[in-house]
């Protein structure tokens, strides 16, 4: 049974996070440190420097030829639930579409399970749960949310498509087109914005179908896969996990000079990513920058769907036991600060994942604890 000891090593675990969080956001709201086009200039820095090399890091030591493939299967048949039950909302609801599907993604099953799952699971279930919990990790990082920056990046590709398309010679004031799309079901319009060429376009009409405005598909995507090929988030997972299939074959070591080099920045990886995340909340005009209807609307999703999806799978694939229990209490760890970074840089939804990061991680030790109370009564 956790106890208030295993608590404190959760709280000390998630404490120096909202250190950088309050450094960063103090840096912008009190201090001025850091004006708007620094702000950004972080970002970048976050999303594409520390972040891949910190999943580099971390993937490179996993021994991928002792993962536990039911485990793995029951996490992936849980998120392909998700996927598809998102897909039918955007496709055929009239309250569904397909920035908020990407949004509600994010919020259902990519969680922050290095830095808060594991010290929360560890208690409850030993190293058998930090197993488990690096193993999710590790999958995470190879598949959803290379998944979800495939997407973001198809959004973009398609919305600098339509700019280029609606842009005119003569280059007069923006053309602006509105996206009809509800706003996540709670009314208002859901307006995309694009830069390019310096200026603003506000565009997609949902309800025109005409082929002038959007590129050719198989155009569109070569966009896609040439602009991930340059992408290093789309490198660190990869490269980790063949690192890690070479190394755990051939009994290699990795040179402590190349080492050295990615420890260097990996270690900056969730420190810059929640100083950043502070100083997105110091831009904003209030707290809780989305309000508090989108704020439930997050908790829900991460607490309730997320592990109610992953219940579903576990059960389907036969896991029992303690296997099954971290299954449950991995799906509930709070989110992912790697889809707040991606939000914030594709200009999807950051007030939305920022809250669900910092709420989250308020509300997850109670929720985990209640979690692993009930999951004692199942044999």
């Amino acid at each position: 049974m956790i106890g208030w000891e295993d608590v404190y090593k959760v709280v000390v675990a998630v404490v120096p996070l909202y250190v950088a969080l309050v450094l960063g956001y103090g840096s912008v709201r009190w201090w001025n440190i850091f004006n708007k086009e620094q702000c950004d200039a972080i970002n970048r820095l976050v999303c594409y420097f520390t972040l891949p090399l910190f999943v580099f890091e971390f993937t490179a030591h996993i021994d991928p030829f002792k993962m536990d493939y039911m485990f793995i299967a029951a996490d992936t048949m849980s998120k392909i639930i998700i996927v598809l039950v998102l897909a039918l909302w955007a496709k055929c609801s009239t309250k569904g579409s397909f920035c908020w599907s990407i949004t509600s993604y994010s919020l259902c099953t990519l969680t922050n399970a290095l830095v808060v799952g594991v010290p929360m699971v560890k208690p409850m279930y030993g190293p058998l749960g930090v197993d488990l919990v690096v193993q999710s990790s590790v999958v995470q990082a190879i598949i959803w949310l290379t998944l979800l920056l495939f997407i973001l990046e198809f959004r973009r590709t398609r919305i600098e498509g339509m700019t280029t398309t609606f842009q005119p010679k003569s280059k007069p004031k923006p053309i602006i087109v509105i996206n009809n799309n509800n706003l996540g079901g709670g009314g208002g319009k859901d307006v995309e914005v694009a830069t390019n060429l310096n200026e603003e376009f506000i565009l997609e009409d949902n309800n025109s179908d005409s082929a002038s405005s959007r590129l050719p598909f198989c155009k569109l995507m070569k966009h896609v896969w040439l602009k991930l090929v340059m992408n290093p988030n789309s490198y660190g997972c990869v490269i980790g996990i063949s690192w890690a299939f070479i190394s755990n074959r051939w009994n290699l070591e990795m040179p402590s000079m190349v080492d050295g080099s990615i420890q260097i920045m990996s270690k900056a990886g969730m420190g810059t990513a929640m100083f950043g995340m502070g100083i997105f909340m110091a831009l904003q005009e209030k707290l809780i920058a989305c309000g508090p209807s989108l704020t439930v609307y997050g908790l829900v999703l991460k607490f309730i769907a997320g592990p109610a999806a992953m219940a579903i799978s576990a059960i389907a694939v036969g896991l029992h036991g303690d296997v099954f229990r971290v299954a449950i209490i991995q799906a509930a760890v709070p989110q992912s600060i790697t889809s707040f970074i991606y939000a914030k840089e594709y200009g999807l939804h950051p007030e939305v994942l920022s809250t669900a990061v910092i709420f989250g991680m308020i509300v997850s030790l109670p929720v985990s604890v209640a979690y692993y109370a009930v999951l004692e009564f199942i044999h």
